[in-house]
This record gives C-alpha cells, structure tokens and sequence, in this order.
C-alpha cells in the first residue's frame, strides 16, 4: 500500500530540498517522488541531502503540471498553510494518513506539497479532494518542506502500521466503500463537461464568468461523488443539450418543407 503513495512536489526552487524530501520519504517506506514543473534540478546536492535515498531521486517523475501528476490518482490532498477564500475539505495530518492508507488499495494516492515561498495556487488546490493543514506552533508555523514531507509520510507509515496491527479488517471494509471513486483525470472531465454546458445554456456569461466553477469545484469535492454517481451527473449534463424526440420531428419537418 505504501507503493500507492507519491508525494508531489510543486514548483520546487531550491535542490537539496528536493533530496530532503527524498530523504524523508525513504525513512517512512514511501519511495514515488514526482516534481512538478521543478524549478531546480536534482544536482550533487540533492544527492549529499538525501543521505542514502539516491533511488529514490533516480526514478523520480517530472511532470509540466499537477493535473498530469495525479490523472491516475482517485484521492489527491493538497497541503495549505492558510485560509482561502472559499474552504475546502479539510484533513488533520493523521487524518491524511488513514484516508491515504484506507484508500490507497484501489488506486494511487497523491499527497501534494507546493513552492517554498508561497505553496499551492488557488488552482492547484481545487484540483485536491481535501486540503491538509499541519497544525504547528502559531507563533512559528514556518515549516520548511522537507519537514513538512517528514510529518505526513509519517503519519501514512503510523497508519499503515495500525491497519497491518489490525489485521487489515478496517482496512478492507473502508477499500469497499472508495473502490468506485473516479481518477482525478475523470473528475477533471467532468468539470469540463459541467462548464461547457453551463457555457452553452447561458448559466455561465464567457465574459464573467465569477467563481462559479469554484464553487461548483468544491460543492463536488465536498460530495465525492462515486463513478456511477458521476456517470448518472455526466448524462443528465449531456441530456440538457440533446434535442427532444418532438424537436427532432419538427427540425425534420422543416427540412422536407424546404
């Protein structure tokens, strides 16, 4: 189940940063590091930093964007250090560990770390189910990354552990109830689909377009809709803009008249 896990990394500036995190997967049994439009390399840093994890920077995977990182992936959650302007779903750090666990049978799971300086975008996290939020001292909550990969591979490897304690028996009955949620690429399709038709019938105005699709992004996320339940939402979308039997008869009509 630890196989399942990766840990992404966003827009990463700084190289042994990336041979820390290298390092604190390893520590924890994770060992799939993707690095997302990296503004840095792996170098002779990263490899002294890493401390023995240099197979893990090895088989690194390099992606121009998240939405390529974590199109396989059924559960995706984003770590945010502040409040946004529209909440999201949010996990505790051992909550991310025993969603991550729980569901990480059925598909991969992808924990999502973002820039040093500034983290995640707005974008970027409403590609994530949930958000999760180390709740450090705040009167210093300045968590650099590779301590803040070290805490949550942590908390995945505690939860790996209790469910091998438990003999799987959570474990198997949670994996029944995620095994029909759709991939991050097919939620992402829906989204699409959603605005586009919202587009067509007017709802959405090209020109402002405000914060629908945010709202919508997270309404759904908030919902988790399984796959059946996102096929039924897909054809009901594709069902507004098919002509009626009635409407089909009349077009008809009117091109024998012509």
């Amino acid at each position: 189940m630890l196989d399942q896990v990766r840990i992404v990394l966003v827009g990463t500036t700084h190289s042994g940063n990336i041979g820390s995190a290298a390092r604190a997967m390893k520590t924890m049994g994770l060992r799939h590091l993707y690095l997302v439009d990296p503004q840095a390399v792996v170098d002779g840093k990263s490899v002294a930093l890493a401390a023995g994890a240099v197979d893990v920077l090895e088989n690194v995977t390099i992606c121009d964007s998240l939405q390529e990182a974590i199109a396989d992936c059924g559960l995706v959650v984003g770590t945010s250090a502040r409040n946004r302007t529209f909440s999201w779903p949010m996990l505790d750090p051992r909550q991310c560990g025993e969603k991550a666990i729980a569901e990480a049978p059925n598909y991969p799971v992808a924990v999502v770390f973002g820039r040093e300086a500034h983290g995640l975008s707005n974008e970027e996290l409403q590609q994530c189910h949930f958000h999760v939020c180390i709740p450090a001292n705040p009167e210093y909550s300045s968590l650099n990354l590779a301590a803040a990969v070290q805490t949550l591979c942590y908390e995945v490897r505690m939860a790996w552990l209790a469910q091998q304690n438990d003999g799987d028996q959570q474990g198997e009955a949670e994996q029944s109830e995620a095994a029909d949620y759709p991939l991050a690429s097919q939620l992402e399709q829906f989204y699409q689909h959603l605005e586009q038709t919202f587009r067509e019938t007017g709802f959405i105005i090209p020109q402002h377009p405000g914060a629908v699709m945010t709202k919508l992004r997270r309404l759904f996320n908030r919902a988790r809709p399984e796959m059946t339940e996102l096929n039924i939402l897909r054809g009901m979308l594709s069902s507004v803009l098919r002509p009626t039997p009635k409407q089909a008869s009349n077009d008809d009509g009117k091109d024998n008249q012509d």
